[in-house]
Order: C-alpha cells, then structure tokens, then sequence
C-alpha cells in the first residue's frame, strides 16, 4: 500500500508540473528574468528549476489531498487484496 499511496501522491503531481512546465516554456523567456535583480539564470537552469518547484509544490497539494481522503493514511484495506 505504501508504494500504491507514494504513486498516488507523485504521479498526478508530475503531470502537473508537466502542464505548468509547457505554460512557463510558451510564456517566460528566462533571458528576461533576473533574480534578486541581478543574477540571470540560463536557459536550461531556469526551466530545470521551475519543474522541480512546480513538481514539489503539485506534490504537497497531492500529499495533502491523500492526508485528507478517509482512511488513505490509516491502513484500510487494499482493494485489490480481495
């Protein structure tokens, strides 16, 4: 069940950071970004970083939404044990 919860929790996150990824591609150029108002990330640096931040971010939502659901955390039985 472990493994079952954790792909849960990962698999609908990096799909949304997938989603999030191509909008911040199609939309920010990261030639035109500046962080902390003087360091200018790279190309691939910006977009490698955005991915991780989106996919963590999308990974606590699903992690919150699996804490929330009834009886995900508590060891209910698995379905596909019967």
């Amino acid at each position: 069940m472990r493994w079952r919860l954790l792909m849960w929790i990962l698999w609908p996150s990096f799909l949304a950071a997938v989603a999030g990824s191509a909008l911040i591609f199609a939309l920010i150029d990261p030639m035109d970004v500046a962080v902390l108002g003087q360091w200018q990330p790279g190309r691939m640096a910006f977009y490698t970083v955005s991915f991780f931040v989106l996919w963590l971010m999308a990974g606590m939502s699903s992690a919150l939404t699996a804490w929330l659901a009834p009886g995900v955390w508590r060891g209910a039985p698995d379905p596909d044990t019967f």
